[in-house]
């Protein structure tokens, strides 16, 4: 899908051609007020990823993260615009080997500790290829973009919206939506004899869609071009997904086959939807940017009526945010999701907890998870605290996601970045973050403490060189808040530490 800001595409591909390095940006999104439950898990895509899908793919920044089971127990994942080695950012701007489409595979079922990949849609070279080609011409065909994934038998269907010009931030104009197939695995991909939603005029309400299969039936939500836009829903016989004759609509109270007749299901701003069915909630999932955050609805049946959002991440701690697929592996009550950043241009997998009525329950209890919310505070009200020398680094695409990170740095005795959080007593928590240190860094400590200074539990590490997950488990015993912290002994020279995307989440 699109970042916040692709107006610095319209130009791309002269520059690709010329082999000039396009710079942009885009306006930091502001502030909102809401929470982010969801807990980062992982960066899956681009430097600093445990994939290396730079160095074995060519697959140095890229968005989106569709995703979907291909039936014979692997989940493949399809991105939008992604570029090579000689990609420096912000955002999706120029860069070599510029590709529309790309698609890799995974076999981990065990998402807790990140998403591995095991082999991806790649060139005779060996690099990841371009699945549906584009023109790459502004006004024309600037892109072509994946929205959506789903098999029926041993067959991969992708849909894809051709972008025609990127507009504002928000809005870009499409000429069609369209269906691609697989019959190798994701390897090589048709366009021949398959359905088309045109664009004329600029309304049609079926150019970004989302799959979801159930009871025999494929069900297609979708929304115009942009993200400006409502919901609709349409449901076809999984054996007739390409009969575009056999695809019926629903018009508030039946389907129908006219699309004209289609009504709203969920009202605007929506864009970049997934949708999924979850077993242990009964219920249809809904993930999409809304204005600026990430949400969730819930519905017992396609057509909802669907529930109030949720905010699943929020802007104020993740700018630039969009996307949040769902993963199709997802089962009970957790969830895992693939969140992309403009800045930087790549994919993070996401974690959040929903219970038996599909509301998100043991959120992310940290406020400020990555110190893009402002200043330090004095720890208290989901602020940070620290101890001199410290405070917020502010870098573009210096953390770990993100812009910011905190840090604390010194010559002698103990520092370190805390904040006190309420807890439930008798209970277990998790507590995760990534750290990095100076070279010479010899023994810090990330953890959790009474707000006496009791450890509950922490963990020990030396010198950190790149950004590095550490979890500590503990137990509240009688205490109703903690201090939660990381910080490193300064006894051996200049030493310093830091911290980005904190998590605390009730086991």
């Amino acid at each position: 899908m699109t970042p916040i800001r692709r107006a610095a595409l319209a130009a791309l591909a002269l520059a690709v051609a010329a082999g000039a390095a396009l710079t942009g940006s885009v306006p930091r999104a502001e502030a909102t007020s809401a929470h982010t439950p969801a807990a980062m898990i992982e960066k899956i895509t681009g430097p600093g990823s445990p994939n290396n899908t730079a160095g074995l793919w060519d697959i140095k920044s890229t968005d989106l993260g569709i995703m979907w089971d291909n039936g014979a127990g692997q989940v493949l994942m399809a991105y939008g615009d992604t570029f090579g080695a000689t990609w420096t950012g912000p955002g999706g701007n120029g860069g070599s080997n510029w590709r529309s489409n790309v698609l890799v595979r995974s076999t981990d079922t065990n998402l807790a500790d990140g998403m591995r990949f095991s082999s991806a849609a790649t060139a005779p070279n060996g690099l990841a290829k371009e699945l549906i080609p584009s023109q790459k011409i502004n006004n024309v065909e600037i892109t072509v973009i994946p929205t959506a994934g789903i098999s029926v038998g041993t067959r991969q269907y992708l849909g894809f919206m051709s972008v025609k010009v990127w507009g504002a931030p928000g809005s870009w104009t499409t000429n069609r939506a369209g269906i691609a197939y697989s019959d190798d695995n994701g390897q090589t991909w048709s366009t021949a004899g398959t359905p088309t939603w045109e664009n004329v005029g600029g309304t049609n309400n079926f150019q970004m869609q989302s799959y979801v299969k159930r009871n025999g039936y494929v069900y297609v939500h979708a929304t115009p071009n942009g993200r400006l836009g409502a919901v609709y829903v349409a449901r076809v016989p999984e054996a007739q997904l390409l009969t575009k004759s056999a695809y019926q609509y629903w018009n508030g109270s039946t389907w129908v086959a006219s699309e004209a007749a289609a009504v709203a299901v969920v009202a605007a701003p929506a864009g970049e939807l997934s949708v999924q069915y979850n077993a242990a909630s009964g219920k249809y999932l809904m993930s999409y940017l809304a204005g600026e955050d990430i949400v969730l609805r819930t519905a017992a049946a396609p057509e909802g009526p669907w529930s109030a959002a949720q905010v699943l991440v929020s802007s104020a701690d993740y700018p630039g945010l969009y996307g949040g697929y769902l993963h199709p592996w997802n089962s009970g009550g957790t969830l895992y999701l693939a969140v992309s950043q403009w800045n930087p241009y790549n994919v993070y997998l996401m974690r959040v907890s929903i219970d038996a009525n599909g509301v998100i329950t043991k959120p992310n209890l940290i406020g400020d998870p990555s110190f893009e919310r402002g200043a330090m505070g004095n720890g208290t009200g989901g602020t940070w605290a620290c101890s001199p020398n410290c405070g917020i680094d502010n870098v573009a695409a210096g953390g770990y996601s993100g812009d910011r990170n905190a840090y604390t740095r010194y010559n002698s005795g103990w520092r370190n970045v805390w904040q006190r959080v309420p807890v439930q007593a008798n209970t277990t928590y998790q507590l995760s973050g990534y750290l990095r240190t100076s070279l010479n860094s010899d023994n810090g400590f990330m953890g959790a403490r009474t707000t006496g200074g009791t450890i509950l539990s922490e963990v020990n590490y030396a010198s950190i060189n790149g950004w590095r997950r550490y979890t500590v488990t503990f137990n509240s015993g009688s205490n109703t808040s903690v201090d939660v912290y990381a910080g490193v002994w300064t006894n051996n020279g200049d030493i310093w530490i830091q911290l980005d995307d904190f998590s605390l989440v009730k086991q």
